[in-house]
């Protein structure tokens, strides 16, 4: 009984050596697989910073033999207790100090001086038992109040640590929701155009403040960094920042990156590539600290470091293998088509033609699909299913388009020939003035109905417009008695043409106008003129406003007055970018404006003297707005010449 006990104590001390030489293989091997895990995380998620790879078997021998050094020094720097209560006196001042004195290998260390201690005793006690006599079998050891103050203090200590590294984990993820709050609101900034100037100051605190922050959890720091580097490069890329203050956070920001460089390039001659690799993560650190450069310098120094890093990591990028490859290809393209499809916009499709190409287009991506390999089993049928969600959703839209656009045009056609019906129930009317209204009343409802088929839009408008002419013709010729009123307006609006005539030159600007809008309103209240009269004095009239408008314009915006407003500025680029940007509205807003016309002088027809007034009047403000937007695109090149 003596026996088996002293030889379940011996292999409890055994299995107390087993387990510290365990704990230090742990630790190296934990090490180790902090930088494999590292170069994992990279190596799937390209980057700005170089792709890691996992150690080789020889790197992982080198860190485990510097552990195991370093372990050893470490060891030698302590005093070696002498006794299992001087052990256990280290054990308890180890449980009352500071979380961060507490180490796994310290543990260890003690655990298994002590238990080497509690072994020696129990063969003294051996010993001096047989020595006695006595059957070896039927040795019982001495209870060791110390072994079980020792287990005590070891869970304290264990407890503690888990404590302590709970902690860091929970200071972590704060670290992380930090740092996204920071993001967030530099997105939000971002956003803000309008106010650049009263921000910026607020960035580079945001900036000072997100790297003051300390580490966040492994699984979302590079995601993390990627989503605040590219929130910064937006800021300084889109906004209008001072020149001066961005020129000078570029340079500095350009010096630090140079001088990163170097120390990468310097890696090349480090002989110990672990110690390289190393410190290359520190670099990347560092690069990611350090903010944008110029863009025209972005790529290139970019590009230095990549390469820099890329001599250094090259041994770890030897692992794909062929089958992954081509798969990983494959399920490139394959999500290049899906992002290519999905990139379509199915909503702007407003006519057959366009929705034919789109078809065109998306059989096409189907032939190029089919030609493709399998990509990976993880992602291949979730591609499939991507893939094939959007050539479902826009065959679905098309066929509901065709529908629609065709029970359409059918409706608005049917709306049309009941409108020729009443125009024709109406051409051989006598009403002259109820009949009259009645027809423009259907002119514009007309107006508001949309297109039918292009087979029949043509006769359909003729048989309107036929009914519609017939009875205007007819009211013309029954319609003699109105002479001498057409007389009296048109010597109306001749006075009005005289008074605007009579307005001079150098009137000042808010009187002139004042006047001409006078007259405007007097000539809209006169009622019509002779037929024959009615395009000359209207086009008589109409010159002398736009002369007068133009004339306006030139005063208000004339290129002397501009020029001297522009050498006021002087070299004050901010204030003529910002003066750049209002004459860019103005210019964006005419050239819409000009659109707008365009279109509408295409939905207009000369085939009526009523249509061909409304046309030149259309083409008139259309070549007042091409002198506007001339005249603007001078004032712009005057700015882009003094920047």
């Amino acid at each position: 009984m003596e026996m088996r006990e002293m030889e379940a104590t011996g292999e409890d001390t055994r299995s107390i050596q087993d387990s510290t030489l365990a704990a230090r293989t742990e630790v190296k091997a934990e090490n180790a697989s902090d930088a494999v895990e590292t170069s994992d995380a990279d190596a799937a998620t390209p980057s700005p910073e170089a792709t890691q790879t996992a150690p080789e078997p020889e790197a992982e021998a080198e860190v485990e033999t510097e552990m195991t050094e370093a372990e050893t020094a470490v060891s030698e720097k302590r005093p070696a207790p002498a006794s299992k209560e001087e052990v256990l006196d280290m054990l308890a001042a180890l449980s009352e100090g500071t979380d961060a004195e507490i180490t796994r290998e310290e543990v260890a260390r003690l655990k298994h001086l002590f238990y080497a201690f509690r072994k020696n005793e129990l063969e003294a006690e051996m010993a001096a038992f047989v020595a006695a006599g006595n059957d070896e079998q039927t040795f019982i050891p001495a209870v060791c109040p110390a072994e079980e103050r020792f287990k005590e203090l070891l869970d304290s200590v264990r407890d503690r640590k888990a404590a302590l590294t709970a902690a860091h984990e929970a200071e972590m993820q704060a670290n992380y929701e930090r740092k996204q709050a920071l993001i967030d609101e530099l997105n939000a900034l971002s956003a803000d155009t309008d106010n650049v100037n009263r921000t910026f100051p607020r960035v580079k605190e945001i900036q000072a403040e997100f790297k003051t922050i300390g580490e966040v959890p492994p699984t979302v720091a590079t995601d993390q960094w990627k989503a605040y580097q590219a929130s910064v490069e937006q800021f300084y890329d889109q906004l209008k920042v001072n020149k001066d203050l961005r020129d000078y956070d570029f340079r500095k920001n350009l010096e630090l990156k140079t001088l990163l460089c170097e120390e990468a390039e310097k890696l090349d001659a480090e002989e110990d590539v672990v110690l390289a690799f190393k410190r290359l993560q520190n670099l990347h650190d560092e690069w990611r600290q350090a903010g944008p450069v110029a863009k025209e310098l972005r790529e290139e120094i970019w590009q230095r470091f990549k390469d820099a890093s890329a001599v250094v990591n090259k041994k770890y990028q030897a692992f794909f293998e062929e089958r992954k490859a081509r798969e990983a290809a494959n399920e490139a393209a394959k999500t290049a088509i899906c992002e290519r499809v999905e990139a379509l916009d199915f909503s702007s499709l407003s006519n057959f033609g366009a929705w034919e190409e789109m078809t065109k287009t998306i059989l096409a991506a189907q032939e190029e699909w089919k030609k493709l390999g399998f990509a990976s089993r993880k992602v291949n049928n979730a591609l499939f299913a991507r893939f094939r969600k959007v050539c479902d959703s826009f065959f679905t839209a098309k066929a509901e388009y065709y529908r629609t656009v065709k029970d359409g045009l059918a409706a608005n056609l049917a709306k049309k020939i009941a409108l020729c019906e009443q125009a024709e129930a109406l051409r051989d009317s006598t009403d002259w003035r109820k009949t009259a209204d009645r027809l423009v009343a259907l002119q514009k409802e007309w107006k508001t109905i949309g297109a039918v088929a292009k087979k029949q839009s043509d006769a359909v408008w003729t048989r309107f417009q036929k009914a519609c002419d017939t009875f205007f013709e007819n009211r013309k010729k029954n319609l003699s008695e109105s002479r001498s009123e057409e007389q009296e307006n048109l010597k109306a609006k001749r006075e009005i043409i005289e008074a605007l005539k009579a307005i001079p030159a150098d009137t000042p600007r808010a009187e002139a106008m004042a006047k001409v809008k006078e007259l405007q309103a007097s000539w809209q209240q006169i009622g019509h003129v002779p037929f024959r009269e009615k395009d000359k004095i209207y086009d008589e009239y109409r010159a002398l406003c736009d002369a007068f408008y133009a004339r306006s314009r030139q005063e208000r915006s004339g290129m002397s007055r501009f020029e001297d407003v522009v050498k006021e500025m002087g070299s004050d680029a901010a204030k003529l970018r910002r003066e750049r940007e209002r004459i860019v509205r103005a210019y964006e807003i005419k050239r819409n404006e000009l659109k707008t016309y365009e279109n509408n002088l295409g939905f207009l027809s000369s085939k009526s003297k009523s249509g061909d007034s409304m046309m030149r009047e259309m083409e008139r403000r259309i070549q007042r707005i091409k002198d506007d937007l001339n005249a603007i695109e001078d004032k712009l090149k005057l700015i882009d010449s003094k920047l």
